[in-house]
């Protein structure tokens, strides 16, 4: 989805939905039945909603309310790829915040609609001359790269507990050897996920080719009639096919092989994308000044990137078809920025020093002074506060590497539409301040999606930041409060 400004003035932008050509009037349907008139999101928000539909032509518009049921904002919809929206203030004094929501409010809706298209269509991705690698259905490789990659909490976390079982079996020194361990997984996590990923992108080779099936949108039978095994099979059927004859996909055969399954597609039902995997790490790579790191894909749906290593120089950077079936060019290099931002800022490192500190201080210092403290309920309040160090420590260094990547690769607007594509689920959830609240005090290393979205929203390029940890602590610190209040 692309979003435009197109006038300030007219406060008029364009969105280009990332669908087929005939699902558009189905989107208009989407807008009018399951947002403005849902009972979850309206909430009396919507009010004076009209549409026109005729063929090859929509227009819908409705107004958005205050919480007292005043009028403030006039919304046009017209047009199908791209959509033109207007935004009309009603009365005096309306907001950005209030005009800016009204914009989040259409775009969070197409995410919506992408998203069911997207469970409405086959995907299937390969390299030509390599190997068919089935899809992994299990995200097995999204969840390694989390464990091994950015800032590694989940590999802290991990040793911590263990630690704390096998202190009790293994003595005092076991705490070196942990540390030891830990450090060593993070030293060579990059070659971990790139042992566990599915395909090595090559400057001589570097591309990902994608074919996508779109059922039709005339209620057809499609991908939601098919149970999750049937739809495994239908996958596995057409890799093997492809892998027998010419090791990659061909709309022609694989249309045959869906038509066994019950699913009747056309031609003009298939499209073809061409990603230049290793060309969008490389731009990247060149605005950090870092040199190339090692480039690898996972096929999973899952859409993740993650750049793992204790540094630039021993960097291997992650991507999976998943991002490349939701994500434009632009939006993955703004993407890749953050992930190269937690290498410029060695990340991974400084989480294992603070954890490593920590741990050393708990065995060696705090339970040969204090060992009460461990056979007590003191020890329940000590780890809650050691956790929450951590976790908020994480959340700086994941805030810290969004500015990285604003200010290196200069689209702060393109990265928080990517995290709104990525988290729309979550946006919509933390609508509610409530859902906020509990964003924030969830073991999650990230701050909550409203709260990074808003931050890159309002960034004036070029972004300059002097002081970016310090800055960014303060931001998070800030949005925590005040999602309690």
């Amino acid at each position: 989805m692309d979003l435009r400004l197109v006038s300030k003035a007219a406060s008029t932008f364009t969105i280009s939905p990332e669908i087929p050509d005939d699902y558009v009037g189905n989107l208009y349907d989407f807008f009018y039945t399951s947002v403005l008139h849902s009972k979850d999101l309206n909430k009396g928000r919507f009010t004076d909603i009209k549409r026109t539909t005729t063929p090859g032509k929509w227009s819908l518009a409705y107004s958005v309310n205050e919480e007292n049921g005043k009028p403030t904002i006039r919304v046009e919809i017209t047009g199908g790829k791209p959509l033109t929206v207007s935004l009309t203030p009603l009365a005096e004094g309306v907001s950005e915040d209030a005009m800016q929501q009204a914009k989040d409010d259409v775009g969070l809706a197409v995410n919506l609609f992408e998203d069911r298209v997207r469970k409405n269509s086959i995907f299937f991705a390969w390299r030509k001359g390599e190997n068919i690698q089935p899809e992994h259905v299990s995200n097995s490789a999204d969840k390694s790269a989390r464990f091994f990659s950015e800032t590694q909490i989940l590999l802290v976390m991990v040793s911590l507990a263990l630690s704390m079982v096998l202190f009790y079996f293994l003595g005092v020194y076991f705490a070196l050897v942990v540390v030891a361990v830990q450090f060593v997984l993070m030293y060579y996590s990059s070659k971990i996920n790139a042992r566990m990923s599915d395909w090595r992108i090559t400057k001589s080779d570097p591309f990902i080719h994608l074919l996508e099936c779109s059922l039709p949108a005339d209620g057809g039978k499609g991908v939601q009639s098919l149970s999750k095994q049937k739809l495994v099979d239908l996958k596995k059927e057409v890799y093997a096919e492809m892998a027998s004859e010419h090791k990659e996909i061909d709309a022609q055969k694989c249309q045959q092989i869906l038509s066994k399954y019950g699913i009747n597609v056309k031609a003009e039902d298939f499209t073809t994308r061409e990603v230049n995997a290793y060309g969008l790490v490389e731009e990247t790579a060149d605005k950090f000044g870092f040199p190339m790191p090692e480039v690898v894909v996972s096929n999973t749906m899952a859409p993740n990137a993650a750049a793992s290593g204790p540094s630039p120089s021993r960097g291997v950077v992650m991507m999976t078809t998943g991002l490349f079936v939701q994500l434009q060019d632009n939006e993955i290099r703004s993407v890749l920025g953050h992930e190269f931002g937690h290498l410029k800022g060695r990340d991974p490192l400084l989480l294992f020093l603070l954890t490593g500190a920590e741990f050393l201080f708990r065995f060696y210092v705090l339970f040969q002074r204090f060992p009460i403290i461990f056979t007590t309920y003191w020890f329940i309040l000590y780890y809650a506060l050691v956790l929450a160090m951590i976790y908020s420590f994480a959340r700086v260094l994941e805030e810290r590497a969004d500015m990285t990547s604003a200010m290196v690769i200069g689209q702060p607007g393109t990265l928080a539409d990517a995290l709104e594509k990525i988290g729309f689920q979550s946006v919509l959830l933390e609508h509610s301040p409530a859902y906020r609240a509990q964003e924030w005090l969830s073991l999650d290393s990230h701050p909550p999606i409203y709260f990074r979205i808003a931050r890159l929203r309002n960034l004036q390029t070029p972004v300059k930041i002097r002081h970016q940890f310090l800055d960014c602590a303060r931001a998070v610190t800030q949005g925590f409060i005040q999602s309690l209040f």
